[in-house]
């Protein structure tokens, strides 16, 4: 276990650095100066000199040839300096340290809502095999797989915000409002959103793994000594089937990332996506670097947690044996 430990986690190392050396590469290759946002009209009441400019440059580490800058810019990084906004001047990692618990919570909500849900409808899909409801399942799957995450989101506030005006159409709290069930309330529709498309993915995987999974030998022997369909599905069936899940779950962290970044923008959620969003359009370069970096080392311990996970329900990983998968 500890061998198969210090190689993930030298993965996790690898990728990480690829991760800030192309963000960053990409950051210093965009058009414009990111001086530009200091001595506009909008962000300044003077005219700042070439002495001042060219010491605000060497501050914010503009200085020398790429490699000098990202050299200088991930030590920073790495010592919790990740620079000054270029829209308000203000430091970048309280900023989004602020917002972080409001995508993070987004997220855990979606993730569990989507998991409670595609367990059992995946079991009675694959245990009802072209019957109609594995067809009305699969047919509410392959509509999740499809439909795009920013037209269902306008959708809900259409339905359930102007017309029925059972939820919220953005924000996350009411105004003078400070308890948890207004949150909860407010994070209804966009957890829902970001729920679909993931259930739907983990349908589709408990459906085809049930399946495989009620043709093996052992619960044709189970059968035969007299045990009954639920029984087997439960002490079974379900943990064979949640193995594959586990693996998907973790995967799937990238895209629930990204789609929060788009639900956030839609229903004005208060998180990582909104200021990612701000941040793009005010081109401020610090901004979007931590963001990207930060979303990399959620989506890294994610896919970490979910390998740790799989070890602990398989007993062959930890032995740092490679398991196929039929």
């Amino acid at each position: 276990m500890k061998r198969y430990l210090l190689k993930r986690i030298s993965q996790m190392a690898v990728v990480f650095l690829l991760v800030s050396m192309f963000a960053f590469a990409i950051i210093y290759f965009a058009p414009g100066d990111p001086l530009y946002m200091y001595t506009s009209p909008g962000k300044s009441s003077f005219k700042m000199s070439e002495e001042q400019l060219d010491m605000l440059r060497e501050d914010l580490g503009l200085t020398g040839n790429v490699v000098h800058q990202y050299v200088r810019w991930a030590g920073k990084t790495l010592t919790g300096d990740w620079g000054i906004s270029l829209n308000n001047f203000l430091p970048v990692r309280p900023q989004i340290l602020e917002r972080l618990p409001g995508t993070i919570g987004l997220m855990a909500a979606s993730l569990v809502l989507s998991v409670v849900l595609a367990i059992p409808l995946g079991l009675a899909a694959g245990t009802h095999k072209n019957r109609w409801i594995d067809n009305i399942i699969s047919g509410f799957s392959y509509v999740g797989i499809s439909i795009p995450s920013f037209w269902f989101a306008l959708l809900l506030i259409i339905v359930f915000s102007l017309h029925l005006g059972l939820f919220p159409s953005s924000g996350m709290r009411s105004v003078g409002v400070d308890l948890a069930v207004d949150v909860i309330w407010h994070g209804v529709l966009p957890a829902t959103v970001l729920a679909v498309n993931n259930m739907a993915v983990f349908v589709r995987y408990m459906r085809s793994n049930t399946i495989n999974q009620l043709e093996e030998e052992y619960v044709l022997t189970a059968a035969s000594k007299g045990a009954s369909k639920w029984r087997i599905l439960k002490s079974h069936v379900l943990k064979n089937c949640l193995l594959p899940i586990i693996t998907i779950v973790g995967m799937n962290f990238g895209t629930l990332i990204t789609g929060s970044f788009i639900v956030e923008s839609v229903f004005g959620w208060p998180g990582l996506g909104t200021l990612c969003m701000s941040a793009i359009n005010n081109r401020d370069y610090p901004m979007i670097m931590g963001i990207i970096m930060l979303s990399c080392t959620i989506l890294l311990i994610g896919n970490f947690l979910a390998d740790m996970l799989y070890g602990l329900a398989d007993p062959r990983i930890k032995q740092g044996n490679e398991v196929r998968h039929v």
